[in-house]
């Protein structure tokens, strides 16, 4: 028995062998001048994919001439939006209190509590004229991303100016900031993640292996602050407007898209197109990717289209990090579409020569329109001075932070529940309805057509060679490998495909000692490792992004492959299913004894590759996530964006997906939890319990396999 590192198949046994240094003329292909750009291979397909995906929108949106159209156009994005978001919990009661009242100058500050699900705590603050008549026109006033949530300089000035010039406006802290930390580090006193939309990105994660997704829980905290804001007697229900910046833009545009009572719109650095923004910066942080929306032929105009013909303003920075070009575009499509059902006067866009923020030239427009449309009259009175509060006199809680005050739940104990309804119904579907169910939801597409293959040389060695090659899965996809092939020996021989999350030529070595035992071996970096993984951004993500890599692998090509309605993992599923096919048309493999080892963050997508091609006949996976519901059950996790299956836990999970291979054996060697560490005996015992096709294995700090099964 050998040092534990890959699993090596003869017969019944399994051997582990040392690892090795990567060389550099293992890493052939980014030496090559023709494959310069092998790193941005990835990347740039995507965006192609998109760019094809986003032209044919643009000529169907082209048709909308009618309200019919237009209510069709309506009717399709909710739809979609509906079932993206894993539709909506009930209305419960808010069981809302007001526990405090500020006194101002014209005005009042209300610190209110609700309830927007059982024992989810909402923290606001509740502007209230106290001049004028009642009931006022009112602003629902949702927030970016920006220190001190509903505290922050801009907001509470914009807030106030709004409460002095006649409007009830209500603010509350989103998830992730203010009092509502989900994270919450008692030590830090802070967030364990520092930063709201990394807490995003870590709960949309998970969500959305349970089906649902982030913005679930932010649009109803939304929807459910509209209904306190139309509970008050001072409001007028007929007169209300939504408006937000960065963050508070994209839910100012989801909830007029969505919630008919908003009777205008005007978000603040939000407005802008997916073809610029995928050009410019990449998916933003979780609650602002909507799977599949490209890939259903929709783009950021159709949020307004919700909304139209209503009253709608686009306000941006010519300088803001969001591509000014986007904004632009996309409001002249609004606009179009406007014009065409005789509502032009109704869209608006206003751009200042500044960067990112609801800055006062933006503000003093918003006040200017919010008076045209809810008042009838235009407000040109500029910008009124106002008190700025410290964070702590707008406290809703004792300790300012809900965790620690009022506990109830969280985004990841919902999630949990959520998950918990699930796995029942998932016990109940047969092997064959299960690896349908993953074809399905990884958007698995097997390749087709003759394979492309272009050489590079081989590689002399004692006992075998070393044969570099590319090969394209798909057009605009290639694979670099190496295949190690043993001298002499029988014509035909037993086979193995090889994928290591750290790269094809990560454990050369073992692979050389896999060839001087008599098997070709084909190591293979799947789109988006090894010499194809994405560079790092050239510059500093945007404040709406999580840092890359960080805690989440490649991000951006995960997220933009779920917009596209495709998964990494079902795309590298067929990298190697491509790599089957080219060692069963070799005439020294014997097709029928061909293997699969699997490694890291690789492994998961070879457990998939296996169940949609019965070619590998024995599978070992190293290293992998032990389950997609331990994602769900640990807080924290790294690097689950490269391996997500939108919605999985509704249908099947890896120990299900591993037993569906039976009577195939599958090895489990170190499996690993959430956050890449490797598990003990007994969670990997019992995740895989009843599977007999399933061997456990476990190597003891550098030692040899324990075989536990």
């Amino acid at each position: 028995m050998f040092p534990a590192r890959a699993i090596l198949w003869c017969a019944a046994a399994a051997w582990v062998l040392p690892a090795a240094a990567q060389t550099d003329e293992l890493r052939f292909v980014s030496g090559l001048s023709e494959y310069r750009e092998i790193r941005r291979m990835l990347p740039d397909w995507l965006r192609h994919q998109a760019d094809e995906k986003l032209d044919a929108r643009a000529r169907t949106v082209a048709g909308i001439h009618t309200p019919a159209e237009l209510a069709a156009r309506r009717a399709y994005m909710r739809e979609h939006m509906n079932a993206v978001l894993g539709g909506f919990p009930a209305r419960t009661p808010l069981n809302a209190r007001v526990v405090g009242t500020v006194d101002l100058d014209g005005y009042r500050i209300e610190k209110i509590i609700f309830e927007s699900q059982p024992r989810f705590y909402v923290t606001a603050s509740l502007y209230v004229p106290t001049t004028g008549a009642p009931p006022y026109p009112a602003v629902l006033y949702p927030l970016g991303h920006e220190e001190g949530a509903k505290a922050h300089i801009a907001w509470q000035q914009m807030l106030g100016s709004m409460a002095k010039k006649g409007f009830v406006a209500l603010a509350w802290d989103p998830l992730g900031q203010g009092e509502r930390v989900q994270f919450y580090d008692p030590d830090l006193e802070d967030s364990k993640l520092r930063s709201s939309t990394t807490e995003h990105s870590m709960l949309a994660a998970q969500c959305l292996l349970a089906g649902d997704h982030i913005a679930r829980y932010t649009i109803w905290d939304g929807m459910r602050a509209l209904d306190y804001l139309l509970s008050r007697p001072e409001v007028d229900a007929k007169r209300v407007a939504c408006t937000g910046n960065s963050g508070g833009g994209t839910h100012t545009t989801y909830l007029a898209a969505l919630d008919d009572r908003i009777q205008a719109a005007a978000p603040s650095c939000y407005t802008n197109s997916w073809k610029r923004m995928l050009e410019a910066l990449g998916p933003q942080d979780g609650e602002q990717v909507l799977p599949r929306w490209i890939g259903d032929g929709l783009d950021y105009p159709d949020f307004i289209y919700g909304l139209a013909p209503k009253p709608f303003l686009a306000l941006a920075g010519i300088r803001d990090f969001f591509p000014i070009d986007g904004a632009r575009e996309t409001y002249a499509e609004v606009r179009r579409v406007y014009e065409a059902l005789g509502a032009g006067g109704k869209a608006a866009f206003f751009e200042t020569d500044e960067g990112h923020g609801y800055t006062k030239p933006r503000r003093v427009r918003a006040y200017e329109w919010l008076g045209q449309w809810l008042k009838g009259t235009p407000d040109t009175s500029g910008e009124p001075e106002v008190r700025i509060l410290e964070e702590r006199e707008l406290f809703c809680t004792p300790t300012g932070q809900v965790a620690t005050s009022l506990g109830g739940e969280d985004v990841f104990s919902l999630n949990r529940q959520r998950v918990a309804q699930f796995k029942a119904a998932r016990a109940k579907r047969d092997a064959a309805g299960l690896r349908d169910a993953a074809r399905r939801l990884t958007a698995f597409a097997r390749p087709e057509g003759a394979l492309e293959v272009k050489t590079y040389g081989a590689l002399p060695r004692r006992g075998y060679r070393i044969e570099k090659l590319v090969y394209q899965s798909e057009p605009g996809i290639l694979v670099p490998a190496l295949i190690y092939v043993p001298e002499g020996g029988a014509a035909r021989k037993p086979a193995i495909v090889a994928v290591d999350g750290a790269g094809k030529s990560a454990a050369a070595e073992d692979y050389a000692e896999f060839a001087r035992r008599g098997f070709i071996v084909l190591s293979i970096d799947v789109r988006g490792l090894g010499e194809t993984a994405t560079s790092a951004p050239a510059a500093a993500p945007a404040r709406g992004r999580p840092d890359s890599p960080g805690p989440f692998g490649d991000y951006a090509s995960a997220q933009t492959a779920l917009l596209l309605s495709r998964t990494l993992i079902g795309m590298r599923a067929a990298d190697i299913v491509r790599g089957v096919d080219l060692l069963a048309g070799r005439p020294d493999v014997d097709a029928a004894a061909i293997a699969a080892y699997g490694k890291g963050t690789a492994a998961t997508a070879l457990l998939h590759a296996a169940a949609f091609d019965p070619r590998l006949s024995k599978v070992a996976l190293e290293r992998m996530l032990v389950s997609y519901e331990s994602a769900t059950a640990q807080r924290l996790h790294r690097g689950i964006f490269e391996q997500i299956v939108p919605g999985v836990l509704r249908e099947y999970d890896l120990p299900d997906l591993a037993t569906s291979l039976g009577p195939r054996p599958v090895w489990i060697v170190d499996a690993v939890d959430p956050l890449e560490k490797p598990l003990p005996v007994e969670p990997v015992r019992a995740a895989y319990a009843g599977a007999g096709n399933v061997r456990v294995l476990h190597r003891r700090a550098g030692g040899p396999v324990v075989e536990l099964r």
